[in-house]
């Protein structure tokens, strides 16, 4: 939002008073306001313009303001009321404000917590259960949170967490803005279930997913998966397991290795099916205990909110009991424990002949006629140019989709690989991703002035650099092995892998011949040196010059005390 239409709002609804801008984010400013009617400090989220134009966004966002709103729990931030206020810019536009009026915290975000570190274990148990229970309750109430991150949870002064934006994110991703409108507020990527980033349905297991992701960086003080970019980063969710959090974090325990591991299944069937599950397992975790996995949940389509199977009787019956919805006498009877053999001898017979009918046509088919109308082999088009990449597989019935990626080894502009990978039978038109190089990766040398020499080291190692030649040079002021500057310097940008050079303070200092110097002239150089200069006078001598000094020219200790002697004529 302009800082003009900011500013030109003052009091929402004639009632609540904006002051100053407490957080800012993809979506929105939240501001810290108050109440006037109630007298009560509120918090304020001011929508941003690019949301705030979509009127199928400001409908829809107003009906998910009103759902979250009817949520009461301690571990969720309450929203009090929502609405649109008409402002006008510095232009002379009149534009439509959506606002959120919401409980305010005194607290820190939780990604300002994980930003000073790990935490113990026992604190990141305590915060996850928190959040952990903040979801059982919504989930019951049929709403799945779908942003779940440290920057949507709050750590109250008390200890207490509070999860933020329930339902908004439902509000956004339903809405006809567009995706490079939403990308930073429907899902952050580096919390993003394998589901989101397969742009599949979510369920209440997409939120205990995320719920994972932030106990991972709670217990090593980074995110499982990281990357350059957020496609990057999505794709990992996707192919890539998670290091147990012991790899990086030697105070985690086994027990809790396990249960973080169990979140981040990529199979949401494999993972915990409930928040209430997740919960009772951490804890018991947290205590030194193991719980035995319990058996994997059926893969049915009708899979509930829950992760619950509507097709296990049982389970049913005592959701309906629960609910005060069976009747107490009510007996599930089962008037037949197997299908009668009759079908069974039919379906077999039906199988046969299938089978049979398929052989047959298979035989009958000519080898290449079956090969030229199913499938094509991929070409092998590494090493050239997209162009010529493209013409190849399109020769091919084939289509490609360019994608790019950073290489160490193949030059910018030729094709790194392709995915499926060349050989591979697959169907005519089929997409085939093709990755062109964009050169190993770029990165701007830090700045290591001032550091000991393993600290600059393992700065430049962090990035990615090679470290070269450690020079020695005088200097008066560093002290030994505190370097200097490095070559290149810092700030100038290089290819991910290149060699920098140090240099390094010797710890001494290299003081010159100033004998034949005026005195002024001698004084001035070695005091710059920061050397410890008495000056003594002399007669019998022509010339108002330096006749001796103490020290000879060459290196010498910093700071050393140095005199010369100056001819009075």
């Amino acid at each position: 939002m302009t800082e003009g239409v900011t500013s030109a709002i003052r009091l929402l609804a004639g009632r609540y008073q904006v002051g100053e801008r407490i957080g800012r984010g993809g979506m929105a400013d939240v501001h810290v306001g108050t109440d006037a009617r109630l007298g009560r400090r509120v918090a304020i989220k001011l929508l941003k313009p690019s949301l705030a134009n979509d009127p199928a966004f400001r409908t829809r966002f107003r009906r998910e303001a009103q759902d979250a709103a009817k949520m009461a729990h301690p571990t969720i931030v309450r929203i009090f009321d929502a609405g649109e206020e008409t402002v006008t810019d510095d232009e002379g536009a009149e534009r439509q404000i959506p606002f959120i009026i919401m409980e305010f915290v005194d607290g820190r975000l939780l990604k300002d917590i994980i930003a000073d570190g790990p935490m113990s274990s026992d604190e990141a148990v305590r915060i996850t259960a928190q959040v952990l229970t903040a979801l059982e309750y919504s989930h019951r109430a049929g709403v799945v949170h779908r942003d779940i991150k440290p920057g949507n949870i709050m750590v109250a002064t008390t200890g207490q967490v509070k999860v933020m934006d329930f339902g908004i994110a439902r509000a956004i991703s339903e809405s006809s803005a567009t995706i490079a409108e939403t990308s930073a507020i429907v899902g952050t990527a580096q919390y993003f279930s394998p589901e989101q980033a397969r742009g599949e349905s979510v369920d209440a297991r997409t939120d205990l997913y995320s719920a994972g992701v932030v106990l991972f960086e709670l217990l090593t003080g980074m995110a499982p998966f990281r990357g350059t970019n957020p496609v990057a980063v999505a794709y990992q969710h996707v192919n890539q397991n998670p290091a147990p959090p012991s790899t990086l974090n030697p105070r985690v325990s086994p027990a809790l290795d396990v249960v973080v591991l169990r979140s981040l299944a990529k199979d949401r069937f494999s993972r915990f099916q409930s928040a209430t599950d997740f919960r009772d397992e951490l804890e018991a975790a947290a205590n030194g205990t193991v719980v035995p996995k319990r058996a994997t949940a059926e893969k049915d389509a009708s899979l509930g909110l829950f992760g619950e199977n509507p097709n296990d009787s049982s389970g049913t019956e005592a959701t309906l009991r629960e609910l005060n919805l069976a009747d107490d006498d009510e007996q599930v009877t089962r008037t037949q424990s197997r299908p009668p053999a009759a079908w069974i001898w039919a379906g077999i017979m039906v199988m046969v002949v299938v089978i049979v009918s398929v052989l047959f046509w298979t035989v009958n088919l000519p080898s290449n006629q079956i090969v030229s109308s199913l499938s094509v082999a991929v070409p092998d088009v590494s090493g050239q140019t997209y162009d010529q990449a493209a013409a190849v597989l399109e020769a091919k019935n084939l289509v490609p989709q360019q994608l790019s990626d950073n290489s160490d080894t193949v030059p910018a502009g030729e094709v790194i690989r392709s995915e499926p990978d060349s050989g591979s039978d697959v169907s005519r038109q089929q997409i085939v991703k093709v990755y062109v190089s964009l050169g190993r990766a770029s990165v701007t040398i830090p700045a290591t002035a001032g550091l000991t020499l393993e600290a600059a080291q393992t700065a430049l190692t962090s990035r990615g650099l090679q470290v070269g030649s450690v020079t020695q040079t005088d200097s008066p002021d560093a002290a030994a092995n505190v370097v200097i500057n490095t070559d290149p310097a810092n700030d100038v940008t290089v290819a991910m892998g290149d060699v920098v050079n140090i240099v390094v303070s010797s710890g001494a200092v290299g003081i010159p011949n100033v004998v034949g110097m005026s005195a002024s002239e001698a004084g001035t150089v070695l005091n710059t040196l920061q050397l410890d200069v008495t000056v003594t006078t002399t007669r019998g001598c022509s010339g108002r010059v330096v006749n001796s000094q103490s020290l000879p020219a060459g290196s010498h200790p910093q700071r050393s005390a140095i005199s010369i002697q100056v001819c009075t004529g």
